[in-house]
């Protein structure tokens, strides 16, 4: 997303420069966090980068993940979502300097979904829109 964006930026007038970084700073950016980031969190990664207004990742919270977390992609979110408790045990024990101040919430979505699967979209709509506030 951010070479993407950059590169928009790098195309456009003064004017349309002002408005891309306008609309990112208002950006609600979202983190999603399972164990592997293969099925969960990449779901939600990917219901929710088709809203307006957010900007979305996903990682998971294992060393054998598909895109293991960082302390980065931990500093750059606004809100966190872990998957189920453990997750938020992890995170607190393995990242706790770079938790302070951050807001994370637990789904308690346990893990026996498939990828995009039509049960698990519409339960992470459910859990999380109501969050958010302006969907």
């Amino acid at each position: 997303m951010c070479s993407t964006t950059l590169r928009s930026i790098a195309r456009a007038s003064a004017g349309d420069c002002l408005y891309i970084l306008a609309k990112l700073l208002l950006m609600k950016k979202l983190l999603f966090i399972c164990s592997k980031n293969r099925l969960r969190s990449p779901t939600a990664e990917a219901v929710f980068s088709e809203y307006e207004g957010l900007a979305v990742e996903s990682a998971g919270i294992d060393r054998e993940a598909e895109t293991p977390l960082s302390s980065e992609v931990i500093e750059w979110a606004d809100i966190i979502f872990v998957m189920e408790k453990s997750h938020r045990s992890k995170l607190s024990k393995n990242f706790q300097p770079w938790l302070k101040g951050k807001r994370v919430i637990c789904l308690d979505i346990p893990d026996e979904y498939e990828y995009m699967e039509p049960a698990l979209v519409e339960l992470l709509k459910k859990k999380v829109l109501p969050l958010l506030g302006t969907f």
